[in-house]
């Protein structure tokens, strides 16, 4: 039988379910980095890559013993090929728990568009070069996203393409994919839908956007935003935009580059093409190319600015409006398109902003626990240095967790695994690796993932949780021998 803690007993009752944290504040990490820090992204087991700005150099960030972050130690990790280093570009952790970066705009040493890319191993902490695919002359700051299927996708990034691939994570190859795009993907977005298909925004066609279906392979219109969202700012480049993030309640927020926002109500099924509505204007700034992330608690978390110029100004959306919230020490002097953010396991957002001060956002509020991930099965006793399968509901949690849009994408719709040790309360995250989907919102869908044990973690009675973008499962009782 499982276990389930006195605490957890608590959230039911109550609905909501909180971690004991600072609400509503920003910590600096308490080791500070000795680099410039740009994108970041979550690696399956626990750990966070966070790459120097516009440089081929990357860090691991890996939190303490007992999870914390803002604890957490720099380790310097592989560095990518010679002769890369983007500053904006695609990316993705795989299935598979490797990280994808591909082409790249404002490249360290020349270049900009450029058609690199590499694929990085975190156990033997090696990076590979990909090719590029077949054809391409660029890639750019291209967008992407990883299908339900576990396939990484992406659309080439630069006016007027609408050339778009699918990745062969096994042999590091590219297939032409898709048709019936109506304009390029430069400066869009992929925002991966709970019914399977993809929408971006339009940058370049007015107020349309657009859904695409992988088992045809075809776009199709996902209808009219009515507001304008995407603005060049008086400047003679492609239209900007900000990030789309799916909510908790199924909707998808959209930040403009423009002082516009817009909800987006998808359809449930694969033929209908949604709606839309107006969602408020911004208090201050705007959204153009800018970072946002769902909160624990629901809302969304968004970085304004005027456009391409400081300072940012940082609220909460909660579906109705933008809540203003305290802004990290160096927004006076940040446009928002300087910014990331990454949503950790902790429940927290990682935030950086091309500086050497990395900050953590601690949000108010908890979780519904109808949002958590639930364990119908695992072993109840399980030994070091060997991998297991978990299986149960909501494992990819209900979104993808953080967006930016074209420029990076830190996507986090993959389950984590977490044993805590009883006696010393010490934590381990277990890489995990083989999910069954990459889908989001999957429901009363049972859903697994295989879990490797730490050859170095502390053994007897322990409890092990799925995390999905910081929401923890109810803690099973399992013994570690």
């Amino acid at each position: 039988m499982f276990r389930i803690s006195a605490w957890v007993w608590v959230c039911i009752l109550v609905v909501s379910c909180a971690l004991p944290m600072a609400a509503q504040s920003w910590s600096a990490l308490n080791n500070k980095a000795s680099f410039n820090a740009s994108t970041a992204l979550l690696l399956t087991d626990g750990t966070v890559m966070v790459q120097q700005i516009e440089a081929g150099a990357w860090w691991r960030l890996t939190p303490d013993n007992f999870g914390s972050y803002i604890n957490g130690t720099w380790a310097a990790a592989a560095s990518l090929p010679s002769g890369y280093g983007p500053l904006y570009y695609a990316s993705a952790v795989l299935p598979d728990g490797r990280l994808l970066v591909e082409g790249g705009e404002d490249n360290c040493c020349g270049g900009s568009e450029v058609t690199l890319g590499s694929i990085f191993d975190p156990a033997a902490n090696t990076w590979t070069s990909v090719n590029p695919p077949s054809g391409w002359t660029y890639i750019g700051d291209s967008p992407s996203v990883v299908l339900p299927n576990g396939t990484f996708m992406m659309g080439q990034g630069a006016s007027p393409s609408t050339q778009q691939v699918v990745f062969n994570a096994s042999n590091l190859t590219w297939s032409a994919v898709g048709s019936g795009k109506i304009d390029g993907f430069s400066e869009e977005g992929m925002t991966l839908l709970p019914n399977g298909d993809v929408m971006v925004v339009d940058t370049e066609n007015g107020t349309h956007a657009e859904r695409y279906n992988p088992l045809r392979g075809r776009w199709g219109s996902a209808g009219n935003t009515f507001v304008v969202l995407p603005s060049n700012g008086g400047m003679n480049i492609v239209p900007e935009l900000g990030p789309a993030i799916l909510r908790a309640d199924g909707t998808v927020f959209v930040g403009g580059a423009t002082a516009n926002s817009a909800l987006y109500y998808p359809s449930a099924s694969k033929v209908g093409t949604g709606f839309w509505i107006p969602g408020p204007t911004f208090p201050t700034g705007v959204m153009a190319d800018a970072p946002a992330a769902l909160l624990i608690n629901g809302n969304v978390l968004v970085d304004t600015s005027p456009f391409f110029t400081p300072p940012s100004t940082f609220f909460e959306f909660d579906g109705s409006n933008f809540n203003p919230v305290p802004a990290p020490p160096n927004a006076v002097n940040d446009a928002s398109f300087y910014a990331r953010m990454l949503e950790l396991p902790s429940g927290q957002i990682l935030f950086t902003d091309g500086s050497s001060d990395v900050e953590i956002y601690t949000p108010a509020g908890g979780y519904n626990f109808l949002w958590a991930p639930l364990i119908e099965s695992v072993p109840s006793s399980i030994t070091r240095g060997t991998t297991y399968k978990i299986s149960g509901l909501r494992f990819n949690g209900l979104s993808q967790g953080a967006a930016y849009g074209d420029d990076a994408q830190m996507a986090s719709n993959y389950p984590l695994v977490r044993i805590t040790n009883n006696s010393t309360g010490h934590v381990f995250y277990a890489k995990t690796h083989g999910h069954s989907t990459m889908a989001v919102a999957t429901g009363n869908r049972i859903v697994f993932t295989n879990f490797d044990v730490p050859g170095g973690m502390e053994t007897g009675a322990s409890t092990v949780v799925v995390v999905a973008n910081g929401i923890p499962s109810f803690p099973v009782a399992v013994t570690v021998n």
